[in-house]
């Protein structure tokens, strides 16, 4: 397979009907390690909102488990890419997810803005570092993949174009970002975790080329110090550097879509696994869909629209 053959095909595709296909092209072949690295900075931005970070801030979730909390929320987004919207593992998942986010109170417009950034951060990130710019029909695909979710998790008024999606993350940030304690508190706990992945002795130069790779109102909501212009510039340079060494290599084939190796998993996981360690204690909570008698197995009429957390919707214990 030629180095672009993969992006003709997804020039020839729907995004309104194929919108899975080219997203998992995006996160499992074309951009693997861009698409993560997009997804880490969506993290920081939720970070930059004093409600959001002081509800994680209080969960100490990043504090006791900082590795464990990065890959659960890389893996529930695997778990539904990799398996689709309608599968059923991909709804087991989002099942799962609704019973962390039952605990607490959480606003609908803090979870329009969440979702945005896993649109907008993969994109901005990928336009500015990948091996080349997502194409229209990408780009399509990210924001009606964002739609879907919204729709299967029932978060309201969710934009269904990538413009949408900017604007919203753009007004809300504009709005919502402050510096409070919290934010530098989980902000971090969250760059120990990614600094963690690299010899000690190069950790402070991994982190200080993290926080040149934020934006200043970022980093200022955050209460970070604005890296010197030289950081910022060989640090977007050695991506840059990276991006031409990456075009070079050979496409990804199809029998060897990336895999995620979470740390916190060294012989696979389950579904079960994911999340705080209360949450397997809760039963799962349905989603928005089956709330309205949509995709309702026979074991979900017996048991009123829940599971519980046995091995019914499981994931394999091995890595796929």
């Amino acid at each position: 397979m030629g180095r672009y053959s993969r992006l003709r095909e997804i020039r020839r595709l729907d995004p309104a009907e194929d919108y899975e296909r080219i997203h998992r092209s995006i996160a499992l072949y074309e951009f693997p390690w861009d698409y993560t690295q997009g997804l880490g900075i969506a993290f920081l931005r939720d970070y930059g909102v004093p409600r959001i970070s002081e509800l994680l801030d209080r969960t100490q979730e990043f504090e006791r488990a900082g590795q464990k909390r990065y890959d659960d929320t890389l893996l529930f987004g695997y778990e539904i890419a990799e398996n689709g919207f309608e599968s059923e593992r991909g709804r087991a998942a989002g099942r799962h997810l609704n019973r962390i986010h039952a605990k607490y109170r959480i606003p609908n417009e803090d979870f329009l803005y969440v979702l945005a950034t896993t649109v907008v951060g993969p994109k901005r990130w990928i336009d500015a570092f990948g091996w080349r710019r997502l194409c229209p029909n990408e780009t399509e695909a990210l924001a009606l993949v964002g739609h879907r979710m919204a729709l299967m998790m029932g978060i309201s008024g969710a934009p269904s174009t990538y413009d949408g999606f900017e604007k919203l993350l753009d007004g809300y940030e504009r709005e919502m970002f402050a510096y409070a304690p919290a934010n530098r508190r989980v902000a971090s706990a969250t760059l120990r975790v990614m600094a963690g992945w690299y010899p000690r002795s190069l950790r402070p130069l991994v982190t200080r080329l993290l926080l040149a790779l934020l934006d200043e109102p970022l980093s200022g909501a955050l209460g970070f110090p604005i890296q010197p212009a030289w950081v910022r510039a060989a640090a977007r340079r050695a991506l840059r550097c990276r991006a031409l060494v990456v075009r070079l290599l050979p496409a990804r084939p199809r029998w060897w879509p990336a895999r995620p190796r979470p740390r916190s998993y060294p012989f696979g996981w389950t579904l079960d696994d994911l999340g705080p360690h209360w949450a397997a204690g809760r039963p799962l909570e349905p989603l928005h869909d089956e709330h309205q008698g949509r995709h309702r197995s026979s074991d979900e009429q017996r048991t009123g629209g829940r599971t519980g957390g046995d091995g019914s919707y499981r994931a394999s214990s091995g890595r796929k």
